[in-house]
């Protein structure tokens, strides 16, 4: 039998019917479909790393793809002039 996955948005919504506390964590558990210790640990998590939606860990974290990104630019900018380089020596051409 294969495990359910479900996505981070649908994680979310359950997360926050949850905390609306409309419904208990068992109703929710049958009318999801899944086991009240994973509801759990999924709120768990959740109420863990809230914090890091208003925090500088998001802003540095974006900061840092952005650097990954230009550096990764740069990179394949390098590795075509080497590919260039190389393919005029193997060929005795002056480029």
């Amino acid at each position: 039998m294969k495990r359910k996955r479900y996505s981070a948005e649908k994680k979310t919504e359950i997360v926050l019917e949850i905390l609306r506390e409309k419904k208990t964590l068992a109703e929710l558990a049958t009318k999801h479909d899944i086991h009240p210790v994973q509801l759990s640990k999924w709120k768990k998590e959740f109420l863990e790393n809230a914090a890091t939606v208003f925090g500088k860990e998001t802003k540095k974290a974006e900061k840092m793809k952005k650097a990954h990104e230009k550096e990764k630019e740069e990179l394949i900018k390098e590795i075509g002039q080497l590919t260039i380089e190389v393919n005029c020596q193997t060929k005795e051409q002056v480029c």
